[in-house]
């Protein structure tokens, strides 16, 4: 058994699992890349601490200086928990309509939350950081959406794991947030074989699916177009909430995965991605795990009236 000398240091290395009994062609395997594994639960524990080391390198980031990020989850938690190890305060922007148990890991690892109106979601987060990153130029602003950091925190890891461990892999599906993920990881796969598919999933413009964003709702992520988002994307799949929670569901049911709604979207492009091929290999990313949603009954409670929650819930 590995002995960490901390544990930052036990991010990344996250399993393969093989979730092919959701395949709904018998040809194709469908693999998930369980990102929940990582010590603050989630795919950006990575990118927070790629984030944070860039920024103590290059002396942007040095002892006492505050952190300020917008977040309406996973990343906000990730940096929190870095920051409170290596002693940053931090402060996190982020819409008041999130999941309680998102403030309360905020303030586990002592996070002051700086909450924007709900019905501006995410963008009116950034928006605000925006602002208080100008008025306080004392501040280290490390924006997740701008931060080459991001793309370069999956190129260098996730991208590399996926093809260490499945070589075979023929189509690579993620959710479209930041793009980060999408960007990095195709980005080194198609270095290595460019014959592999990158495949974004996104919510129906209008309509919301946590940890997504239609880039057509006027924000389109920094990082997206430096590293040449339209060119490097082979194609996008849909996906509606309601498709969003039932993949959700299926995949602790019937997988023992028990993961969050990002989740449960990706699950469901991979789904779409397989109807359409004769065989092949998919892999697709589990954002994080679902513990950070149970007060939504996400999981328990009737499908529709979930459905009819997410368009007033930030559940990412």
């Amino acid at each position: 058994m590995t002995v960490y000398a901390s544990v930052l240091d036990m991010i990344g290395d996250t399993p393969l699992v093989d979730v092919s009994v959701l395949s709904p062609n018998p040809g194709v395997r469908i693999l998930a890349k369980v990102e929940s594994q990582n010590p603050a639960g989630s795919v950006k524990d990575r990118i927070a601490l790629k984030m944070v080391t860039e920024a103590e390198a290059d002396g942007t980031l040095t002892p006492g200086k505050t952190i300020i990020e917008p977040s309406s989850g996973n990343t906000g938690i990730a940096l929190a928990m870095i920051a409170r190890i290596k002693g940053y305060p931090i402060k996190i922007v982020m819409p008041e309509n999130v999941s309680i148990e998102r403030r309360q890991m905020l303030e586990v690892f002592g996070a002051e939350i700086i909450l924007t109106p709900g019905n501006e979601g995410s963008n009116g987060a950034v928006r605000r950081a925006l602002e208080l990153s100008d008025q306080h130029p004392e501040w280290v602003f490390l924006y997740q959406y701008a931060n080459e950091a991001n793309p370069r925190a999956h190129y260098e890891s996730t991208g590399p794991e996926i093809w260490r461990d499945c070589p075979e892999i023929t189509h690579f599906v993620a959710g479209l947030g930041t793009s980060g993920t999408l960007m990095g990881v195709g980005t080194y796969l198609k270095e290595q074989n460019p014959e592999i598919k990158v495949l974004a999933v996104e919510p129906p413009l209008g309509e919301l699916v946590e940890g997504l964003r239609n880039l057509e709702e006027g924000y389109i992520p920094p990082v997206y177009e430096k590293w040449g988002g339209p060119e490097l994307l082979d194609g996008k799949r849909i996906v509606r909430p309601l498709e969003s929670i039932e993949w959700t569901r299926r995949l602790v049911t019937e997988c023992g995965v028990f993961a969050g709604i990002s989740s449960g979207a990706a699950l469901a492009g991979a789904i779409k991605v397989a109807e359409r091929l004769d065989q092949g290999t998919i892999v697709f990313i589990v954002a994080d795990g679902g513990w950070k949603y149970l007060s939504t009954g996400a999981y328990t409670d009737d499908l529709d009236e979930v459905a009819e929650k997410a368009s007033k819930i930030i559940y990412f």
